[in-house]
């Protein structure tokens, strides 16, 4: 046999030995299938028990689709009880999508039409006329210059009526140095039994102790920073101009000082504003130095005033803006509590004893942010805040009681909020979730049960600018002080701006407040039976009351 017959038979004997062996395999594998009728009731049963869970959460699915389409019309369906204006030059009520009973429409339509006609008959002609000069203050000392025609002979011309005309001049601030001379005294006569041979009339108590720095001095430099702006190193230039050189650390000192002083009657001053029924709460920005960071940070300050008592103070808790701050602050709070959207007051929603309500003007604030983007809805939307505001205005000019008020707010406020709210509902699903109109819709939805309940009370304000007001000062301070060296020296300025805010709500001058202050605060350091509440702005009497001078 040759070598390829050889080769040919091996590959015949490898290939069948190849199908041998599967044939084997095969006939394996058929061993384990021999009752196919089992097999098959087996795999049906478990088909159907798959099937049933497959429909035990198709159920589950379809209850929660109805939960959450019943949510989304709890939002943004037409269930709402509460809406407000529309625009004063809109020529129809009903803007596209605008679902109105007529019973509403007509309401609404009604108090536009009332509004518009009582701003016609209230608008005036604008005198066009040159102001007149007021004359300056009667108060002010006069010095007279005399200045006489030049080659007169008196004994040739009779003197007529002169004419005057005046002049406001400024010296200089004066420094002065005042001596305190305490006169002592000896006994003559030696013999006589008592228990003091010399005595000497007593030390008056000095704002700080062992400091040359008296109260005018003290005052003028922390209303210089809180209300002028001026940081410590601007006044300290300022006294080297005028002669007068005080170390840094000398007034950081003096600063210090004060606010211990300051500061158990700011205590006094937050227990009288959170006692009051009807606060406003803001917060805003103060830039404070992290020593780790090397850098300064944007930390918060809280900001509340007792609106019927013009009572404002500041409160400082590390820079922090979160719940627990407020959470803290308001603890024991009961009343009515006005605020913006800031999501860390929604939890006063449910709290027996205390009624949230909004604030029209942060509001009105997201729309004309939207202007740009969306001119016509935004522009609708201002307009429609705009005839809420003009309702405040009447209101104001007619010298209404809260009562009145109150009336004229349900006649024609309530309506016009019942057709600005079901436009918001009809043109949310036709903006941009995310751009700044859809933004403002939304905004102002989520909190519109709070902007519409001041309608309720006469007393209550359509918003909280007198609020802003008061954090305005801080505002322009930042700009210039720039920052707080640490977490104690933004206290200290929450104190500042906490008594200097009083004394602005109620009128008060600065200066005659803080000096009068100064000088009698360690009258109550013995006397725990006084009140420092005496001491605050708000029932500080001054003897000049021309002492504020102010000319225009």
């Amino acid at each position: 046999m040759t070598v390829e017959e050889e080769l040919f038979l091996q590959q015949i004997l490898e290939h069948r030995d190849e199908l041998y062996r599967e044939t084997s395999r095969l006939k394996s594998q058929l061993s384990g299938y021999q009752n196919f009728e089992s097999e098959r009731t087996s795999y049906q049963k478990q088909l159907s028990e798959k099937n049933q869970a497959i429909g035990q959460l198709d159920q589950t699915i379809t209850k929660l689709k109805q939960q959450i389409e019943m949510l989304q019309r709890k939002i943004w369906g037409k269930s709402s009880e509460k809406y407000i204006p529309q625009d004063p030059q809109q020529r129809k009520l009903d803007f596209d999508g605008l679902d109105l009973l007529p019973e509403e429409k007509e309401l609404a339509a009604g108090a536009k039409e009332e509004i518009e006609k009582y701003k016609t008959i209230r608008v005036k002609v604008q005198d066009k006329s040159h102001p007149v000069r007021k004359p300056l203050p009667e108060s002010l000392p006069r010095e007279e210059t005399h200045l006489y025609p030049e080659n007169i002979k008196p004994e040739n011309w009779t003197e007529l009526e002169p004419e005057i005309t005046e002049v406001l001049e400024r010296d200089p601030a004066r420094w002065y140095v005042r001596r305190i001379i305490r006169h002592k005294y000896a006994l003559k006569d030696k013999s006589q039994d008592v228990e003091k041979q010399i005595v000497t009339a007593p030390m008056p108590a000095l704002p700080i102790a062992k400091s040359y720095a008296g109260a005018s001095v003290l005052a003028d430099i922390v209303i210089d920073k809180y209300v002028n702006h001026l940081p410590f190193y601007r006044q300290i230039q300022m006294f080297k101009q005028q002669g007068i050189s005080i170390a840094p650390a000398t007034i950081n000192g003096w600063f210090g000082g004060v606010a211990d002083l300051l500061r158990p009657a700011y205590y006094r001053l937050k227990e009288l504003v959170l006692a009051s029924g009807y606060i406003q709460s803001d917060e805003t920005t103060i830039p404070i130095i992290n020593n780790e960071k090397h850098k300064a940070i944007n930390g918060y300050i809280w900001m509340i005033r007792a609106v019927t008592e013009g009572l404002v103070f500041f409160h400082y808790d590390y820079g922090s803006r979160a719940q627990k701050v407020a959470l803290q602050l308001f603890k024991d709070y009961q009343g009515v509590i006005q605020t913006d959207g800031y999501a860390v007051y929604d939890i006063y929603e449910n709290k027996k004893g205390v009624l949230p309500i909004g604030c029209w003007a942060h509001a009105r604030r997201k729309f004309e942010e939207a202007l740009k983007e969306d001119k016509a809805r935004a522009s609708y939307a201002l307009e429609q805040i705009g005839l809420l505001y003009d309702v405040e205005r009447r209101a104001d000019a007619e010298n209404l009681t809260d009562e009145q008020r109150a009336e004229l707010r349900s006649r024609l406020s309530y309506p016009i909020m019942v057709a600005f709210e079901k436009w918001i509902l009809a043109e949310y699903p036709r903006v941009l979730p995310k751009g700044r109109i859809g933004k403002a819709l939304r905004y102002t939805y989520n909190i519109y049960h709070k902007l519409t309940r001041y309608h309720l009370d006469g007393k209550l304000k359509i918003d909280n600018n007198l609020g802003e007001n008061a954090i305005r000062p801080i505002a322009l301070g930042r700009k210039n002080w720039l920052f707080c060296g640490n977490h104690d020296a933004a206290e200290n300025a929450a104190i500042m701006y906490s008594m200097l805010g009083c004394c602005k709500a109620h009128n008060v001058n600065f200066r005659d407040w803080l000096v009068f202050f100064l000088d009698n605060i360690h009258n109550y350091d013995d006397d725990y039976t006084r009140d420092l509440a005496e001491l605050l702005p708000h029932n500080f009497k001054p003897q000049n009351q021309n002492s504020n001078i102010i000319v225009s």
